[in-house]
């Protein structure tokens, strides 16, 4: 095993001086994370003040971690603008691409303008305040078929009982779906709760996805294992490993300010994969697919 040199100083919204225990591979993908600058204004419908978490320092938390290949995604904070998310992936370059947030009322132009700065996907949040108001289940459907032409895939960040509700019309989206953060399932209910069952329904027909992030949202047992956390996800990666991606979150807005350890987050996907290999696909191939870069 590599043995790292510790940082000298922490990533801002990351403690700890640690890296991966082990050396992630090249073209390692960090499939969830947001950035939050003061040079663009939060939405009106936002209250909590967001953190400044730029691009500067994202690229010392890809040094830290071994990453170099990136998901941006819009964080409500911003509503329907897109604007910072454009900007970072605009600085960010051809590693990196973007999943956007829209009104279902978005017009192809809108959305053949974001394509062209590579947005790939659109997040539909039913968890948290958005700036229409309240999240449906028909909104998603008109946004999904919105998108179809265009190849991008449909994120959808929801609360354990409301993906046991929306099952049926996520089932039948015309395009890929990824369920964030791991459908938020409490450790508590595990593999026996209706969730996972829904979760995996959905994942053993084919054209669903999930990401391994935010395993901190619903641990009891907390850092640096989470060990309340790994049933689920051990389960899951025996289940569909051609269909995981993994995630920091950071800057771990759900979280109290400078409670994550990134590199313990890394080190929690490794305790999940039965081999490098497996954990290799889940950092490397699947995103490269899902997310449309290179093969390496």
């Amino acid at each position: 095993m590599t043995v790292f040199k510790p940082l000298s100083q922490p990533v801002p919204h990351s403690v700890g001086l640690n890296r991966p225990a082990l050396a992630l591979p090249p073209d390692a993908c960090d499939s969830h994370m947001h950035i939050f600058d003061p040079r663009f204004a939060a939405s009106k419908h936002w209250k909590r003040r967001p953190p400044r978490a730029e691009v500067g320092d994202y690229r010392l938390l890809q040094q830290r971690l071994g990453t170099t290949r990136t998901v941006v995604v819009n964080p409500s904070t911003y509503g329907t603008d897109n604007a910072c998310t454009l900007d970072a992936l605009a600085l960010l370059g051809e590693h990196a691409r973007g999943i956007a947030v829209v009104d279902q009322d978005v017009s192809h132009e809108e959305l053949d303008r974001l394509a062209a700065r590579r947005i790939c996907g659109l997040r539909v949040n039913f968890v948290t305040p958005q700036s229409w108001g309240t999240t449906t289940a028909q909104m998603l459907i008109t946004l999904a078929r919105k998108v179809a032409r265009l190849g991008w895939h449909v994120q959808v960040f929801v609360q354990p009982e409301q993906l046991v509700e929306l099952a049926p019309v996520l089932a039948a989206l015309p395009v890929p779906l990824v369920i964030d953060h791991i459908g938020r399932i409490d450790p508590a209910d595990g593999i026996r709760g209706e969730a996972y069952a829904a979760m995996r329904r959905l994942l053993d027909a084919g054209d669903t996805w999930v990401k391994l992030s935010g395993v901190y949202m619903r641990s009891r047992d907390g850092a640096p294992a989470y060990r309340d956390c790994a049933e689920v996800g051990r389960a899951l990666v025996e289940a569909a490993p051609e269909r995981l991606v993994w995630g920091s979150d950071w800057p771990h807005t759900t979280e109290n300010p400078n409670t994550v350890n990134d590199a313990d987050l890394a080190d929690v996907l490794a305790a999940w994969c039965p081999s490098v290999a497996v954990r290799n696909r889940i950092l490397v191939d699947n995103p490269a697919k899902l997310y449309g870069f290179a093969a390496g």
